[in-house]
This record gives structure tokens, sequence and C-alpha cells, in this order.
């Protein structure tokens, strides 16, 4: 597309939009930043754009006059993108974009592309490191922080695009056609915005699509609908098993990882080389060989950066141990299986943090993974009650419920006896407590530490 003078308009005036504006800016384009929350100040949205002199804000509405002459829509990930005013656009015959279908057009080299309910952020980080070790040129962007739009216009024909998307990202791709995508995983989630897990499903695999039988997509064996999806993608599949012993792939066997592949099986390494904890930290770590293979990368430079790999913050990050007790920050289980994860990861006695936004999630299968193994749930948020009800009926003992965060961790500490763990694992999404999972994590760290101050 020619994006010389023509008239944009970038929905959504957060990191998104506000890299999207700048991405169009450069390309010769004239966006026209909106925002439907007419309470915003135009001049704190100019100044995290840069104050650029060319790009226009509008708040509460879009006049019918522009309308007709947007030639473009550029959409964020947290506008939903079947609401009434962008379907107003599809009908006119605009085309309707995200920020990773306009980075991707505008930008350059090989693209990973990374989703699934659980373990992006993970895979993407420990894949980022792999390709760094490897490729001179690498930009690790997407849902894990830095905006694909940022990084576009620096990558090079041979530079190596890791980026984490998610369904919300997927929502928007309409030529988006990486040389390796991944598929982790697909478990309920955001049914709030995707309505169906048929829609959820049908967008996560959107991410390998337009894929040719000359690019890789790597799946999860063990995930019935990614394995299921396996035998209709366009591209060479390639599979990781945690169970099972496979053909051709990446698996677990006892505590070793393997490769098979040309009738050949080859040891990896063992799980205790990895400095990460639970059975999804292998999951990724598997995925992560998969996708590095694929993209060529030495086997050799694949193990030793998997060997030295740390695990990311706020996903089963191990904090500190505190007079006895072991806290762990698993802030990122935003979602009832992600918080699966989190609690098969704990091998003590946990005093558990659950609670937060209700995104239409069930916590049956949650709370029937505690297997015992949780001596007190505490539970804060607009999910608490919702999620009370259910632990009773699974028997779950001690259950208490606190108005604040503060509160809950203080419950914790004194529930928590030595040789304990307590786990954040909320389970939910942060919002109407925190503005996102980050500054949650971010807290319970800074309150683990105070302890005994």
């Amino acid at each position: 597309m020619d994006f010389q003078d023509k008239k944009v308009l970038v929905v959504g005036t957060g990191i998104s939009g506000i890299g999207a504006a700048g991405l169009l800016v450069k390309m010769g384009a004239c966006p026209v930043l909106f925002d439907s929350n007419d309470k915003l100040k135009r001049e704190d949205i100019l100044k995290r754009a840069g104050n650029e002199p060319s790009l226009i804000v509008l708040l509460g509405s879009v006049p019918d006059e522009l309308k007709e002459e947007i030639g473009l829509v550029v959409v964020s990930p947290g506008v939903p993108s079947d609401s009434l005013f962008i379907d107003e656009f599809r009908q006119r015959g605009i085309p309707v974009w995200g920020e990773i279908e306009l980075a991707y057009a505008c930008g350059k080299g090989n693209v990973v592309a990374i989703t699934g309910t659980n373990g992006k952020t993970t895979t993407t980080t420990l894949t980022g490191q792999i390709m760094k070790a490897y490729y001179s040129s690498v930009f690790v962007v997407g849902n894990i922080g830095t905006p694909y739009t940022e990084a576009a216009l620096s990558t090079k024909e041979d530079s190596v695009v890791v980026a984490e998307i998610s369904s919300f990202q997927l929502e928007t791709t309409v030529n988006f056609a990486p040389e390796v995508s991944a598929i982790l995983n697909i478990t309920p989630d955001h049914l709030n915005r995707h309505h169906t897990m048929e829609c959820y499903v049908s967008v996560k695999e959107s991410i390998a699509a337009r894929q040719t039988k000359n690019q890789t997509c790597v799946l999860n064996y063990e995930d019935p609908y990614t394995r299921d999806f396996g035998r209709r993608c366009p591209a060479k599949v390639v599979y990781f098993s945690s169970k099972r012993e496979l053909p051709e792939g990446i698996y677990l066997k006892g505590e070793d990882i393997w490769l098979s592949g040309d009738g050949k099986k080859e040891r990896l390494l063992n799980v205790h080389e990895i400095k990460l904890v639970g059975i999804c930290n292998v999951e990724n770590v598997m995925a992560a060989i998969a996708i590095s293979l694929s993209m060529k990368v030495p086997m050799d430079i694949i193990l030793e950066t998997v060997r030295g790999f740390k695990a990311v913050e706020h996903r089963i990050e191990f904090v500190a141990a505190k007079n006895g007790v072991d806290y762990y920050n698993d802030s990122k289980g935003t979602n009832p299986d992600a918080a699966i994860q989190g609690i098969r990861a704990m091998t003590k006695p946990t005093v558990l943090i659950g609670g937060g936004y209700d995104k239409q999630s069930e916590y049956d299968e949650w709370i029937e993974a505690f297997e015992g193994k949780v001596k007190a749930l505490v539970l804060i948020g607009q999910t608490r009650e919702k999620i009370a009800e259910c632990a009773k009926r699974h028997g779950v003992k001690k259950i208490v419920l606190a108005d604040t965060f503060a509160e809950a961790f203080a419950i914790c500490v004194d529930t928590a006896e030595p040789g304990d763990a307590v786990l954040l694992s909320p389970a939910c999404a942060s919002w109407g407590m925190f503005p996102n999972y980050e500054a949650r994590g971010k807290l319970f760290k800074e309150l683990v530490e105070k302890i005994g101050v």
C-alpha cells in the first residue's frame, strides 16, 4: 500500500495507537489519532506522540465529512474490531488493519510470530534471546511490550522479528504471513471479547492462515485444538509434546527433552538443566527450540541459551524466601488455565491469592488442580464471591475474602508457616484494581521485600 498523503484513522490513543500514528507519519501518511473518550486531554496525547505537528487528534466522535476522506483504518488491540463504529468503515469498503498488519506492511526481514492462551511471553523472550545469540539484527516486539510499529522501519532484509501476538491483535491481520508461527495452546480466555470458543480458536489459528508450505507452524500436540489445526494448517507443521514420544518433533520422555526426525532420535537436555519451574515451562522451552531450529539456528547455540535462561518476570517468578516461606509472583496467570500451571509448579503447601476482573471464565478445573496443595485461598476483586462458591463446591476448607490487595497479602503472611509457599496466581485479569498484571506483580514483590523490615 502506498501511504503517501493517505488519510488514515488510527483508533485508540494508547501505546499501540501512538506507535501506529508515529509509523504512519514516517511513511508520509496523514494520520488522524482518534479516541471516543472525550474526557482525555488532546495536549497529553500529542505530548506522548512527540508533539508531531502533522498529527491530528480527535476526541469523542469523527465528523461525517472526515469519514469520507479516510483511506485506511488502523485499530488498536483494545478496541473491539466488530464494533458498530469499525463496521461502518468496512461497509464503506475501507480496509481495517491492526498495528501488526501495519508494521508487517512497512517492515522487512523474517518474522517469527508466537501466540497461545498461555506461555507467549516466556516463549517469545526465550526465542528472542536465542535469535540474538545467532543473528545480528533481532527485534522482540508485539504484545510483550514494544510495539511492532516502533521497530518496523529499523528492520533490514536480514533482520529477524520475534513477535508475541495476542488474539486481539490477530483479529485485524490481513496479509500477515510469518516465516515461522507458533500456537502454544488454546484454552478458554477473553470470551467477553470473542463471545464463543469457536471464534476464539479461529482467531488464534489465523496466525498461520496465510502461510505457505515453505513456512513453518509449531504446534502443541497435546492440545486438542492445535493438534486438530495441524491437519488443516497450510504450513509445514512441527509438533512438540510433553506427554508422548513423537516420530517427528520435540518431546519430553522422562526428564529428558528429545528431538526426533528422519528416523533419528537425539537427546537434547535434562529438564533440571533449565532454570524454570513447571511442566508449562518445559513446553515453552520445547516450542522455542522447535521455532529456533526452523529458523536455522545451530543446536549448540539453542541449548546454551536455554540453559542460561531465567524466568520471565511475573510468570511463576521466585521472589524471595522470608521466615522460611517461599514467595512466588505469577501475576501473569490471568486466566484459569494459566493459573493451573502456576499451582502445579508448587511443591509445598501453598497459600494462594486469586481473583480479579471477571472475563466470564469458569474456575472448576483450576480449583480441581489444587489437589489438596492449597491450604488457604485468599480472594480479591470482582470475582471473589464467584470463585469462593466454586471452591466450596470442590471442598476447599479455608477461603478468605479480602477487600484490598494489601489486606490479602497480610492474610497470606499471617497464614503461611515455615516450609509453605505463598503464590500470587489470580486466574483473573487485573483490571478494576490495577492498570495491568505488571503493576499487580510489582506490588506483590514490593510487599514481599518489606516483610520483616
